[in-house]
């Protein structure tokens, strides 16, 4: 369950800089008062920490593959 939630914000995050990317515009700051407001900075980090989360899952297939 938790690697899906990861999974769900890096989704999230990797459209966000898409956004940005493309557009120049930050949806996770307009939807929370800015890049320096504590909002968007909880997501950046939430965001961040979940991706942290899913460089295990690179070696968990690895884990997986082998016990096969």
């Amino acid at each position: 369950m938790l690697d899906k939630i990861a999974l769900t914000l890096l989704i999230i995050g990797g459209l966000n800089w898409g956004l940005v990317g493309i557009f120049s515009f930050d949806l996770v700051a307009w939807l929370f008062g800015g890049t320096g407001a504590i909002l968007s900075r909880i997501v950046y980090v939430v965001v961040a920490l979940s991706a942290i989360w899913c460089i295990t899952l690179l070696f968990k297939n690895d884990r997986v593959t082998a016990r096969s």
